[in-house]
């Protein structure tokens, strides 16, 4: 039986981990970020890979840097794995463990290689109005994202997807294409293919909290999909009476040319409002004020005095 090392750190990679684990794969060491220490009490706080690692007594390594963490490298090469799995673990593997396994270093991206390399494709294809994305099993090697690719699957964008939700999706449709690669690999049925630069289209870089600004002069579609492209994290916000608004859901909608300067709430209803952008308009379903929990636009407006007139961003 093909013996694996896995490395990953968040919910999509422990949805492949679980997978693997469920389809019988040997996962003899689980490799994460260390330890995060969250809130007021301090409360020590394990990453959802290594949840599951010791739920299944595997064995958990948690460099700090990996590409200096000597004792972690002697613990890879004792273990010697046929071939090591890598989604979303965080840092950059350097080569002395990329030529541990025999069958390599295999990453699954969340894009369709070479298009979208880098450290956040899933938010930028849904803020570029993508319609079609999906995962790519690749041989890792030293350049970033930039190694053969071996299998692809396709995964629709949805009108409403958010972040969140295409990354639930790209973590299943990776779960299912790494079993494949796997089989693949341990037959010797798989002919890796070459990446493209030429065809490598937009670089997906990193998310930053400044990003999520908004600004009323785009489009009304545009700014949806960055609410869409940055929920849950970091989020798209703007400012309300020098406090900042969170946006979490919103429609874009045709209005007819009027006298409203983009940024200004047009319209409130019981259960949304209304907000003029550079096109369109934005009817906002679901916000966060500042200090406050997530709530439906209707709720918010129960307990605030927004009306026709207000201007967001100043």
């Amino acid at each position: 039986m093909m013996k694996t090392v896995f490395m990953g750190t968040p919910d999509i990679a422990d949805t492949v981990l679980r997978r693997m684990l469920d389809a019988g794969i040997e996962v003899a060491a689980a490799v994460t970020q260390p330890d995060k220490v969250r809130g007021r009490g301090h409360k020590v706080s394990y990453s959802p890979v290594k949840e599951t690692a010791l739920e299944h007594g595997i064995e958990v390594l948690q460099p700090v840097r990996i590409r200096s963490d000597e004792e972690v490298k002697r613990r890879l090469a004792e273990i010697a794995p046929d071939v090591i799995v890598v989604i979303a673990f965080g840092q950059i593997i350097p080569q002395d463990i990329l030529d541990i396994p025999p069958l390599g270093c295999i990453n699954i991206h969340a894009s369709l290689l070479p298009k979208y390399r880098g450290a956040a494709p899933i938010q930028w294809a849904i803020i570029n109005g993508e319609t079609v994305t999906g995962v790519t099993t690749m041989q890792m090697n030293a350049g970033l994202d930039t190694g053969d690719m071996l299998l692809k699957e396709e995964v629709a964008i949805d009108p409403k997807d958010t972040g969140g939700t295409l990354t639930d999706k790209l973590g299943k449709a990776g779960a299912s294409l790494i079993l494949k690669t796997l089989e693949g690999l341990e037959a010797g049925t798989i002919v890796p293919q070459k990446q493209d630069d030429a065809q490598a289209g937009m670089y997906a870089k990193m998310l930053t909290k400044e990003m999520g600004r908004i600004d009323f002069t785009r489009p009304a579609a545009e700014i949806d999909r960055l609410i869409r492209g940055l929920n849950p994290w970091p989020s798209a916000y703007t400012k309300l009476n020098g406090r900042t608004l969170k946006i979490w859901d919103a429609d874009p909608v045709e209005t007819p040319a009027g006298g409203a300067v983009p940024g200004e709430v047009t319209k409130v209803d019981r259960n949304s409002f209304t907000v003029q952008t550079g096109s369109g308009a934005l009817v906002v379903r679901e916000v966060q004020m500042e200090g406050k929990k997530r709530m439906e636009a209707g709720a918010f407006l129960r307990g605030s005095r927004l009306t026709p007139g207000t201007v967001l961003g100043e």
